[in-house]
């Protein structure tokens, strides 16, 4: 497993994780609705330069109140990336109940939600080098923050949208290893 560039600058980060966003997410058509959002620019790029959990809670916290404060046909959603903390996947896993308890105690659940990416993504039950981990493998740690309204609206206009994991295990599976390297879709080097 790579480690993430700690010298890589902010636009390398941003340039890293978009080339994934393009090539994994919606080449290879993961998410369905990532698409609409990037090609309409609506989506943040943030780069934390927090090197502790608690520092990294307090720029969570800022992004998910700019983000209900943003105005939806401006940004629809963020990508939190943090290169600097968090990078064991199970540091990462248990400190996405601290951002959901976050969300809570600012009155956002319901409004927003938080969705998680990570180089070590790893589902539970799974072997680490299971393919259909890396549906979930990004360049560097991700809080993708989302809308609500968002979701509902894209779930409506993809009714198969249940099927969204199962079809994007097949994708993977039919890929193998070999092709998600060829994707080159890691941090910037």
């Amino acid at each position: 497993m790579s480690i993430p560039n700690m010298n890589a600058d902010d636009d390398q980060v941003i340039a890293a994780t978009e080339r994934w966003l393009e090539q994994a997410v919606i080449g290879l058509n993961l998410c369905p609705f990532a698409k609409a959002v990037h090609v309409k620019k609506q989506v943040r790029y943030v780069v934390s330069n927090a090197t502790t959990p608690e520092a990294l809670l307090e720029t969570l916290m800022d992004e998910l109140q700019a983000l209900s404060d943003a105005d939806p046909e401006k940004v629809d959603t963020t990508l939190l990336i943090h290169p600097f903390v968090l990078n064991d996947f199970l540091d990462y896993n248990e400190f996405l109940d601290i951002a959901d308890a976050a969300l809570e105690d600012m009155e956002l659940d319901g409004e927003l939600q938080i969705a998680s990416f990570h180089p070590q993504y790893q589902f539970a039950d799974t072997h680490i080098d299971d393919i259909g981990n890396f549906t979930n493998r990004s360049p560097y740690p991700i809080l993708h923050l989302l809308r609500e309204d968002s979701i509902e609206r894209a779930v409506e206009a993809f009714p198969e949208a249940s099927d969204i994991f199962e079809k994007n295990i097949d994708t993977l599976e039919k890929l193998g290893h070999a092709g998600w390297d060829a994707l080159d879709v890691g941090p910037a080097k």
